[in-house]
């Protein structure tokens, strides 16, 4: 898959007020990625990753900083342009999966596809595939208390794929899970960039996964302190 600029990002500056003072989480950060390629982010718990996924993402306005995604200057939109961006162009994946308890694991899925137009029989038909494509169409009619988090987290990586994003936010993804369902996880992940195309932003402070990625970002205390690529240039196999 040809690589290209899915998304970019320059001058980031976020700030959070914490009694009379600011705290400034991203200074000035400068990010892109691209298509077919899984990015990490790593950096130690509160060095600003999780707020940056969030600027890239719509998700949390900066106070500074231009992102520019899919060709469009994200926080030029409205909120409810933004709302409808990230919905047909983005997959997110969180480390507590984000499940509707009552829900099935096939209606998880379909019900995002709902949002997006399809009428209940494609809707269904979609999401029975991508349960298929994470290989979880033996669970297809249970609930989160039926599953185990390896599980939960494949239904919501489902979830994030049914309908075809360009770009995929994952933020600790494999945090809850133990090393094999981890890499599991990691490895759907890989394998939409890689067969679909998809920008991967994976935030993680988990060394393991360094095997999966294209690039691998260091953030430490709001500021981007390291750049490499890795030379992965094949899909890992779980």
């Amino acid at each position: 898959m040809t690589s290209g600029s899915a998304i970019s990002a320059t001058g980031l500056v976020k700030r959070f007020k914490t009694g009379q003072s600011h705290v400034e989480v991203l200074k000035s950060v400068a990010f892109d990625a691209a298509h077919g390629e899984v990015t990490m982010v790593m950096g130690p718990s509160g060095s600003g990753k999780s707020t940056l996924i969030a600027a890239l993402s719509g998700l949390l306005r900066p106070d500074q900083g231009q992102v520019t995604a899919m060709g469009q200057d994200l926080w030029k939109m409205s909120p409810g342009q933004i709302d409808k961006f990230r919905l047909d162009h983005c997959g997110f994946i969180f480390q507590g999966f984000n499940l509707f308890s009552s829900l099935s694991a096939l209606r998880q899925v379909s019900t995002v596809l709902h949002y997006q137009g399809l009428s209940g029989r494609k809707a269904r038909a979609a999401a029975a595939q991508a349960l298929d494509d994470v290989g979880l169409t033996p669970k297809a009619r249970q609930r989160p208390s039926e599953m185990s988090g390896g599980e939960k987290q494949r239904v919501a990586i489902a979830r994030a794929l049914a309908k075809q994003p360009q770009l995929i936010f994952a933020d600790e993804p494999t945090s809850a899970l133990d090393g094999e369902n981890g890499q599991i996880v990691i490895g759907l992940l890989q394998k939409a960039a890689k067969t679909r195309g998809a920008a991967v932003i994976c935030v993680t402070h988990d060394v393991r996964l360094e095997a999966y990625a294209d690039r691998v970002i260091h953030i430490e205390d709001g500021r981007i302190t390291g750049d490499r690529r890795t030379g992965n240039d094949h899909v890992q196999t779980a």
